[in-house]
């Protein structure tokens, strides 16, 4: 249910909102990446998941830009 919550969320942004909220995800997967090589992550599975939102943004942009052609 959260997850549905999330994608109808990111689908009432526009899309500079979405590629802003892309480049926040991609930033904080940088950080992810960063403290599960340095042993310091507590939560591997966040990577996942910030993995799985990153495409879901990706989908939703790209779903945009094909309905307004």
């Amino acid at each position: 249910m959260k997850i549905k919550t999330y994608v109808e969320d990111l689908k009432t942004k526009s899309v500079i909102e979405l590629q802003e909220e892309l480049v926040a995800a991609k930033k904080e997967l940088f950080n992810l990446r960063f403290q599960n090589a340095t042993n310091q992550l507590d939560n591997t599975s966040r990577i996942k998941e910030v993995r799985k939102n990153i495409a879901r943004i990706q989908t939703v942009i790209v779903e945009k830009e094909n309905a307004a052609q």
